[in-house]
């Protein structure tokens, strides 16, 4: 199910100068407004989980998944050159699963480490909330990954669609219109971020239950579908 030689193309393509930049700006500017908020405001919960939550959990770390999910495929299908990929002896859900495995890896990179410097940083891990913050990063990374990955393979103006999602939907609805929160990969991972810290500075407006059986549940069909695409792509190619 995983094939060294794609995941290596994929990392590539990913990491490139130009990606790299662009991944390492969003982790940077968190720590950066971190140690300006701790020098001037001090260690204090409140602003901690405000800040980790408002800027890392709903901003960074989609637009992470944005860039590392649709980048992992989209690219390829664009330009076209993924018909080399799919003209090698490889399964497509292997070729689906390895790239989301990358994007993935890069995702919780670029997005739950600077989480967890930036919690420390700003509170020095009072209350759990940098430890609670970075699994929240790391649960919300697996499903962002799997949606923007399936929608690199379903649009060409993947990185478009991915960006209005990641900031109007997650970033705006997701934070401040209650009935669209219970659908948002935010409050999911939020929900674990609470189980995490066990008080009220981290909550969510769905329960543990009901957010870990979505997490999976979209993480999945997101790969299932992003593979029956890609072999359809296969088919027509063929054809």
């Amino acid at each position: 199910m995983y094939d060294p030689t794609v995941a290596r193309l994929t990392y590539r393509a990913l990491l490139g100068r130009r990606r790299a930049l662009i991944l390492g700006a969003l982790p940077l500017l968190l720590i950066v407004i971190s140690v300006v908020v701790r020098a001037l405001a001090g260690a204090d919960d409140q602003t901690a989980a405000d800040l980790l939550g408002g800027l890392a959990l709903a901003t960074m770390v989609p637009l992470i998944g944005v860039i590392a999910g649709t980048g992992a495929i989209g690219p390829e299908i664009d330009d076209g050159s993924v018909v080399y990929l799919l003209s090698k002896p490889i399964k497509r859900p292997t070729i689906i699963f390895t790239k989301l495995i990358v994007a993935i890896a890069v995702t919780m990179v670029f997005s739950a480490l600077p989480t967890l410097i930036a919690g420390f940083v700003l509170n020095g891990n009072g209350q759990q909330i940098a430890v609670a913050y970075t699994v929240a990063a790391l649960v919300a990374s697996i499903t962002y990954a799997a949606l923007f990955l399936l929608l690199g393979t379903v649009s060409r103006h993947a990185v478009v669609f991915g960006l209005v999602y990641a900031l109007v939907w997650e970033a705006l609805f997701g934070s401040l219109v209650p009935g669209a929160r219970t659908l948002s990969v935010q409050q999911w991972s939020l929900a674990v971020a609470h189980k995490v810290t066990g008080g009220d500075l981290v909550t969510s407006d769905v329960s543990l239950t009901t957010a870990t059986v979505l997490l999976v549940v979209v993480t999945v069909l997101a790969t299932w579908y992003a593979g029956q695409k890609l072999r359809s792509l296969t088919l027509a190619g063929e054809e």
